[in-house]
């Protein structure tokens, strides 16, 4: 009896390792890859796009404010 349970027990370990994902599993595992990684491009993209955005308007009262000073120091 020990053996037959073990017999049947490796029979079905190997029908589930042989059934697999099938290729249309296989396609949809790297469509979602892909769109995980455009989706990681496009908010490191958008990151980046709002750093230069606060950046760009933190620049913009220095240099403001160096044309006004200068011209207070010509008068």
């Amino acid at each position: 009896m020990k053996k037959l349970f073990t017999l049947m027990a490796v029979a079905a370990m190997f029908a589930m390792v042989s059934c697999g994902p099938s290729a249309e599993e296989k396609a949809a595992a790297e469509k979602a890859t892909q769109d995980s990684i455009a989706n990681a491009e496009a908010e490191m993209k958008a990151a980046e796009e709002a750093a230069m955005a606060a950046s760009a308007a933190a620049a913009t009262p220095d240099s403001a404010a160096a044309p006004a000073d200068s011209a207070a120091a010509a008068h």
